[in-house]
């Protein structure tokens, strides 16, 4: 999450065992009937096949340092209680979304890969398997952001990449700001052959993903539109994090936010773009599978699951 913790994650990076990817050419696979794993979630945005795939999970205490900084914990810890949440912890789910469809396999988000901050996450590979799809099948990755949650599982261990056939789609700003930070230095030269940056807010695969820029958490945050006929998703990576506490409160500040004034401002913006238009969203960080909409309540919002 915050750019201090990256450098546990980068620092373990190569040391960390996993699963080794095989080197196949990168064809898209057919969605399975049904869910064949409880990490496995699927759904449909119009004609394309969605999976929800579980990473693992992030937590921490509720000591006022992380969420609603600035504030006494007992203000959070109403907004847990009255969610019939724990007061002591806060929990965040992790799960990157794979989409195929196009003559594409599409993966948003590379997730956290064991990092060391992170020790209840690491999934995604096994998940994606459980889905039917083998690493070297990825033709594209959406990066929202270089935390190290989001793209720790771009390299394996060993220092080579894990989606090796696949194309890795990051903003400009992001991309830049990520070359030039010393914590990510070993995972740089490894995904560079692979980046394509583009300018905030970028047609992508022009009629499938557009990029939609979300400023504040990160210098070049980016959310991702994902379109089938008239049906959309829209991704927002860290726009929110928790789905009580940044979505009934999107003007706290959350410690893991670069700019956090700027943060605020965006998702309360996107949140009410969301609400009054009734938005289908994706929250890789809100409890799995992490599929709805949100709804306006009182001077906030509130989240409301499919």
């Amino acid at each position: 999450m915050t750019p201090s913790k990256t450098i546990a994650a980068m620092a373990v990076l190569i040391a960390l065992s996993g699963c080794s990817p095989k080197n196949e050419p990168a064809a898209p696979a057919a969605a399975p009937a049904a869910a064949p794993s409880a990490d496995v979630f699927n759904f449909k945005i119009g004609a394309l096949d969605a999976t929800a795939l579980r990473d693992g999970n992030l937590e921490g205490p509720n000591d006022g340092k992380t969420f609603g900084v600035g504030r006494p914990p007992s203000d959070v810890a109403a907004l847990l209680k009255a969610a019939g949440l724990a007061t002591d912890t806060l929990k965040l789910s992790l799960q990157p979304l794979l989409v195929r469809g196009d003559g594409k396999v599409l993966l948003f988000d590379a997730g956290a890969a064991g990092i060391s901050w992170a020790p209840q996450a690491g999934k995604l590979i096994a998940a994606l398997r459980a889905a039917g799809v083998e690493p070297a099948q990825v033709t594209d990755i959406f990066i929202s952001h270089s935390h190290g949650d989001h793209v720790g599982g771009l390299v394996h261990p060993g220092g080579v990449l894990t989606f090796p056939n696949a194309t890795i789609h990051m903003s400009a700003p992001e991309w830049t700001a990520m070359k030039a930070d010393t914590q990510l230095a070993a995972m740089v030269p490894v995904v560079t052959p692979k980046v394509a940056a583009f300018q905030p807010g970028a047609a992508i695969l022009p009629g499938l993903v557009t990029a939609v820029a979300v400023n504040g958490h990160t210098l070049g945050h980016s959310a991702y539109e994902i379109a089938s006929g008239p049906e959309r998703l829209l991704y927002i990576g860290d726009t929110a994090h928790h789905f009580v506490v940044s979505v009934q409160k999107p003007d706290w500040t959350v410690a893991y936010d670069g700019d956090a004034p700027t943060a605020q401002a965006s998702r309360r913006a996107l949140l009410k773009r969301a609400a009054d238009q009734d938005l289908r969203l994706y929250a890789p960080h809100f409890p799995f599978p992490g599929v709805g909409r949100v709804r306006t309540q009182g001077d906030g919002f509130v989240w409301a699951p499919e």
